[in-house]
């Protein structure tokens, strides 16, 4: 079988393509990346040579021909996804995400592809108040609220015209908040993991009580699979990762405790414009109709992506300053009284079997503090910063 897999280069993209090589290794992938700043080949890094890669942007009819030829399935990642960017230059999200999935399913049709997967997210049904008791279904209408969404709402549309206009075999997927290796910096749980690492405090818009379904990209992938597989053309699935609810304040206390800081590392900031409430999302139809569900709860997953980041900082080190830098120039400010009381520290991140070797070999002369994480074989040394 021959996929293209648009935005192959991105965080869930990446992730899917070395999912598919390593769990489908007789099937042929191509990628279709524009390489924008959330786009980085060295996310491919691991199967470069097992793919095709194309860098082109999906606007581009001619770049999408030329792609699309010869291909059996189409797997739809590429987008613009940060809800931040999109407040501050909404036109590249209409641009990306609706006139980006037009061009394809032009394309499609003219290829007669025989699967067209796009990939959409549960913002697209707006908020629920934070006591409401429902969860986004398949049958929620559909009521955005950012430009981002909004854009990702407006594919949806297209996606399901094509397939009852032109009978293009369409199906898709509407994912909750994902997380894991490679997720860009500027998201909130790598950009928390990232800022206790560097010794800073967690940043939450204020008031933190906004609740999310957290799905691990992994997880995502498997679902991803299941409807390629055993999805049926012109279905909708709903994709999530909990049963349980969790605010943000209680995804960066959870945080904190696995890495073993001290539980006053958070800082509340000015809220984003329109910032949703809560989105908690019903899969129980992929999980009834095509037997999927999650593989680790949420703690589990997490403690996996920490020690991900603690282990990679080659790869975010770069991109996470170029991310600070974006949410100062759009005028992220702490509130009076919300700053963590403490000294400016540098973590020293150690990936160990011995931490009682790394005790005795640590200089305790020193006014610095081993800190035993909740992760195996992971120590920190936090050391404060000389004046």
């Amino acid at each position: 079988m021959k996929i293209l897999v648009t935005g192959g280069a991105g965080f869930i993209g990446s992730n899917f393509v070395q999912y598919w090589v390593k769990h489908h290794p007789q099937d042929q992938i191509t990628v279709i990346d524009k390489l924008t700043y959330a786009g980085n080949l060295e996310n491919l890094g691991l199967v470069k040579d097992k793919i095709k890669f194309i860098k082109g942007d999906i606007i581009n009819p001619e770049i999408v021909d030329q792609a699309m030829s010869g291909q059996d399935i189409v797997v739809h990642f590429a987008a613009e996804t940060h809800v931040d960017r999109s407040i501050n230059d909404p036109f590249i999200f209409s641009r990306s995400n609706v006139l980006g999935t037009h061009t394809l399913l032009e394309a499609a049709r003219k290829h007669n592809i025989q699967r067209f997967h796009h990939i959409s997210t549960d913002e697209v049904f707006g908020e629920l108040d934070l006591d409401d008791p429902n969860k986004f279904n398949e049958l929620t209408s559909y009521k955005p609220n950012s430009p981002y969404s909004s854009s990702k709402a407006a594919s949806d549309h297209l996606v399901r015209a094509y397939g009852h206009t032109y009978n293009l075999p369409y199906t898709i997927s509407n994912c909750s908040n994902n997380f894991g290796p490679f997720h860009h910096p500027e998201k909130f749980i790598p950009r928390s993991i990232i800022r206790l690492l560097n010794g800073q405090n967690i940043r939450l818009y204020n008031p933190g009580d906004q609740i999310r379904d957290w799905l691990h990209v992994e997880d995502h992938c498997s679902a991803i699979e299941a409807i390629l597989l055993r999805g049926q053309i012109g279905q909708t699935y709903c994709i999530g990762g909990m049963t349980n609810e969790i605010s943000n304040t209680n995804v960066a206390k959870l945080i904190i405790k696995l890495l073993g800081l001290t539980p006053d590392r958070i800082e509340m900031v000015t809220d984003r414009p329109g910032h949703d409430k809560k989105y908690t999302v019903d899969w129980s139809k992929i999980k009834r109709e095509l037997g999927w569900e999650p593989k680790h709860n949420f703690e589990d997953w997490l403690r996996q992506t920490i020690t991900w980041y603690v282990n990679n900082k080659s790869w975010w080190e770069h991109t996470a300053q170029e991310s600070e830098s974006f949410y100062i120039k759009n005028g992220e400010a702490v509130l009076n009284n919300t700053t963590a009381q403490i000294s400016k520290t540098n973590l020293e991140t150690f990936t160990t079997s011995s931490t009682e070797m790394i005790k005795k070999d640590h200089n305790q002369a020193t006014p610095d503090y081993i800190i035993e994480t909740k992760i195996p074989g992971v120590l920190i040394i936090e050391r404060p910063t000389l004046p």
